[in-house]
């Protein structure tokens, strides 16, 4: 349990999607029920999870001055970051409309961290004109425009130079960013030349240091590396010192095997780094506050078999949940009721027009009907906020719940949301357009 952290909860013992007399509930709300009012496919998270997991965080934490920015790109739903908000949550955004999502939701611009390798003009004005925490400047063509910008504004933006430290982390090579062939940031003697020629940029104010190096890191050693790398920048800062060190996220949590990073490792670990730089800590986690607090609910359409495999074929498709077909990520897929019979491996396929579009191979389930429904476990994260409409298939609904009680908290696209926007046509086609329905 993470230090200062008091009682469990009912909720951190059972988890935020716990079984009631067999059928798999969203904190005190029946899946089933939640299915029939909203429909499927839906994504469905528990607030109260998002607010333990971000304490966690924080608790783990609580010996150091440290700013948490939950990243906005794993669950940006307005609701979600209203919630985070409302503790005290600063955030990590890649984009001038991920910045505007947060002010939206009631976010404090003085606690965004404006991250991102390819900001435009438009993004790098937005976060000056929020006066963000600092902007993660990535390049020195990048410092120089918003420098200039800066200048024309009648500003001085504060920003962190973000390292690529040459940390190789034990990750997919899809999410390893801080590797020799990574594209983020800059390595170390190109950031050293940069702090050195700092009065080069006079509108700049050079706060901080940010390296991210991948997600889903299990060892503790991996941000120590980390640390030492940066630790030899102290001497190019202002001041000789690093105001405040960015770790970025990346915190193992593999819900196939339960394994999860040790916060209170990591904060072990780290302290005596940090102690001796005197500087501020800034972390930014994403999936591991997210992604628990979340399913993806799917229902099935039709269960078919070939001399090879058995397929539980669902209304969720990689449209949906892209995770599994782009990094091959696997994710526990349960039957929401305990299901009667002999449990056999399915392949639970989606609809789209893809081979790929597969949610889990050889997953173990009591035989599976049409109309029954399954929950895809963990996908609070990247889940929604990578969803498309390939296949002319419009966005799932987004849920939230609150104790014994639920709300949509994105309504479920319809066929006339998938051309909204949409013009150029010469001429009216004959015969008269329906309105789409909502799936």
């Amino acid at each position: 349990m993470p230090r200062g952290a008091g009682r469990p909860s009912r909720l951190t013992r059972k988890g935020p999607f716990p079984r009631r007399r067999g059928v798999l509930h969203a904190g005190e709300v029946s899946l089933p029920a939640l299915a029939d009012s909203v429909g499927t496919p839906a994504y469905v998270y528990v607030a109260e999870s998002f607010r333990e997991r971000y304490r966690a965080v924080r608790e783990a934490f609580s010996e150091f001055d440290v700013l948490v920015c939950y990243s906005v790109k794993s669950n940006g739903n307005l609701a979600v970051l209203s919630l985070l908000a409302a503790e005290g949550a600063g955030f990590d955004v890649v984009s001038a409309g991920e910045l505007w999502r947060v002010r939206r939701a009631g976010g404090d611009p003085s606690k965004v961290a404006f991250a991102g390798v390819g900001k435009t003009d438009e993004d790098l004005l937005a976060a000056l004109d929020a006066a963000v925490f600092s902007v993660q400047v990535e390049s020195e063509t990048e410092v120089g425009r918003l420098d200039g910008l800066a200048r024309a504004r009648g500003s001085r933006a504060r920003v962190a130079l973000r390292v690529n430290p040459g940390v190789e982390a034990r990750t997919h090579p899809a999410v390893a960013t801080g590797g020799a062939r990574a594209k983020f940031g800059v390595d170390l003697p190109t950031a050293r030349r940069l702090l050195r020629g700092r009065e080069r940029f006079p509108n700049l104010e050079f706060v901080g240091l940010h390296a991210h190096v991948g997600s889903q890191i299990f060892e503790p050693s991996t941000y120590v590396r980390t640390i030492d790398r940066l630790a030899t920048l102290a001497p190019s800062m202002p001041a000789g010192r690093i105001p405040h060190v960015d770790l970025g996220g990346g915190f193992g949590a593999d819900p196939a095997t339960g394994r999860t990073l040790d916060l209170r490792r990591l904060a072990d670990a780290v302290g005596p780094r940090l102690r001796r730089l005197g500087s501020r800590l800034l972390l930014e986690p994403g999936r591991w506050i997210s992604g628990p607090s979340g399913v993806l609910l799917t229902r099935v359409l039709d269960v078919k078999r070939s001399r090879r495999s058995a397929f539980a074929v669902v209304d969720a498709g990689m449209n949906d949940f892209l995770r599994p077909a782009l990094y091959g990520a696997v994710h526990p897929i349960v039957r929401v009721d305990r299901g009667r019979g002999r449990a056999r491996r399915f392949d639970v396929v989606g609809p789209v027009c893809e081979t790929g579009d597969v949610l889990g191979r050889g997953r173990l389930l009591a035989e599976p009907k049409p109309g029954d429904l399954l929950a895809v476990l963990d996908a609070g994260a990247y889940g929604f906020s990578m969803a498309s409409n390939y296949n002319g298939r419009p966005r799932p609904a987004e849920v939230l719940v609150e104790g014994g009680a639920f709300r949509v908290v994105r309504e479920r696209e319809s066929l006339d949301d998938l051309v909204r926007g949409e013009g150029g046509m010469e001429r009216e086609p004959r015969g008269r357009i329906p309105r789409g329905p909502k799936y």
